[in-house]
Order: C-alpha cells, then structure tokens, then sequence
C-alpha cells in the first residue's frame, strides 16, 4: 500500500468517534474482535515487508520479515487488546515497523483470549512460544519480547514464568503503556483518554483474572521484578493507565532492573498502531525498534 499521512489530530478523533465504541460492553468480545479486525485491516507496511501464517509452539503465529530483518534476531510480539481481542491483522503494522527497525524478523502471536480461555492461557502459549524459538536454534540473547497493553502486562509476565522455571531470559523487553495492575484502582478519571474506558477495561480484567487480579502474572506491578532484562517504556500523556506504568518504571528501578522511560507528550494510549499511517506514530515504533535492535547488537 501506498504511504498515508493522516495528521495526529485526525487519528485521535478517528479513534474516539469510531474505536472506542467498539471496545466496552455493549458488543460480545466475539462481535469486539470481528469489527475491530475489519477495521485495523488497512495497514501501511515498510516496502518489501513479507508476512507468513506459521506456528510456534502449537500457537499460530505471523511471521513478519522486512528487508532489514536478520535471521538469527528474534522478536516475539504479544498484541494488546485487554485480553479480549486483537489479532496479528490489529497489529501487523506496529509488528513490521519494529521488525523494520530492529532489524528483526518478529513472530506476533495470536494467543487464546478470554474470556473463553482466562489465565493463564495467554501465559502457558507466550512460553510455548518463547520455548519454541529457543529450540529452533536462537540463543536467549537474540531474541526480545514487546507488547503493547495487555500485551505489555503479558510480556511481563513472560519473563516472570521464565525466571521461575529457570528457562533463560531474552535480552531485553519493550513495553508499550503496558496494562500492569488488573485492579483498576490506579486509573486516572480525570484523563481524556480517546481508546480506554473504564468499563471496557473492568470488562477485560474481569474475563480474563476473574477475582485473581493480585496475581503477579496477571498484574506484574505487584511483582517482584528482581533480575529482569532491560526495560523500554512508553507511555502516552492522554491515557488513563500512565499512573499505573509510572509506578512500573519506578518499581523496576527500585529493583535494579535497567529501565529507559520515555513520556509521549500529545500521543493516546497505543498510538503505536497507526504507525506508517501517522508520522508521530511511525517515529516513536521506529524509536522503540531501534533500542530492541540494539540490545541484539
């Protein structure tokens, strides 16, 4: 496809007048992933991106590869979606411009959902995965783990499955405004955010943790984060979990994790998705690739 360049602007009012309606209680979770994917559909992907339907692990898996991507740099990415929805169509276009910057060939995992499969579905098929890559032949140190959301929360809880079982951690892990705390109680109400909505979360939490959310695999705040790989953080001004990734960031430094935040001023939560579409979208996946490439250096 074509480059698009939509003004920021534009996207947020495209989010808030068409997305965020999908995503709360009026529709089923099945209706929720049926539009959403309708709508997420159009992606611009860097210039010879090449995708294949594949599986890791027993889980499908899309396999994203750039002209830049290398073949012994993994990226395992875990969408978001409050476990929920989303799909490797949602997130094909944040997937190729981090494998286009990391120069990575990336894996986007369509793990089980709730609330059909709660946790720790979503877990058990992100270390099946992350197990598979190990025994095709990557060594730990090439490969790195990102998500977005809930996705975010899940690739910390990976690497917290991972520290428990003794399997070896990944070099590092990308952290998109993940969804850290299941128990809502750090939201902020007075945020204008254009994708969250309360109940749409509580939704997710509910489905997906039942009365579990104390977790620490379900909610990684409440983790103890000794001895996990080096942290990328983003998250964005306009979106009412910030607090709760603040927090995270903070939690991790105390531990002795090596953590580099970044706020995005003017940006909404997971404005990532529109990267290829959106020129600050682009920028900030391309800024995050980067970082993930590095840590394979």
């Amino acid at each position: 496809m074509k480059p698009v360049h939509v003004p920021l602007p534009a996207a947020r009012l495209l989010v808030r007048r068409v997305v965020k309606p999908v995503l709360g209680t009026r529709l089923t979770p099945v209706r929720q992933r049926q539009v959403i994917n309708a709508l997420m559909r159009v992606s611009v992907l860097p210039k010879g991106t090449r995708r294949e339907a594949t599986h890791l692990g027993g889980v499908p898996t899309e396999r994203i590869t750039t002209p830049a991507s290398l073949p012994d740099r993994a990226l395992l990415y875990l969408h978001g979606g409050a476990y929920l929805v989303g799909s490797p169509t949602t997130h094909r276009a944040v997937a190729a411009h981090l494998a286009d910057a990391a120069r990575a060939v990336t894996h986007v995992l369509d793990y089980r959902l709730a609330p059909e499969h709660p946790h720790p579905a979503a877990v058990d098929d992100a270390l099946a995965a992350y197990r598979a890559l190990l025994e095709s032949g990557y060594s730990a140190d090439r490969i790195v783990v990102a998500g977005d959301s809930a996705g975010g929360g899940l690739t910390l809880a990976l690497a917290l499955r991972l520290r428990s079982v003794g399997v070896p951690l990944p070099a590092a892990l990308g952290l998109i405004s993940p969804w850290v705390d299941l128990s809502l109680t750090g939201l902020d109400p007075s945020v204008d955010d254009p994708l969250l909505g309360r109940g749409w979360l509580e939704l997710g939490a509910s489905s997906y943790a039942g009365g579990r959310v104390d977790l620490p695999e379900v909610s990684p705040l409440k983790a103890d984060l000794t001895g996990l790989p080096p942290l990328f953080v983003h998250a964005a001004s306009d979106e009412m979990i910030r607090d709760d990734v603040e927090r995270l960031v903070a939690a991790a430094r105390s531990a002795g994790v090596e953590v580099t935040y970044e706020l995005l001023d003017g940006h909404w939560h997971v404005t990532h998705l529109f990267a290829g579409m959106v020129r600050e979208a682009t920028d900030v996946v391309r800024q995050l690739g980067g970082w993930l490439g590095g840590a394979l250096a």
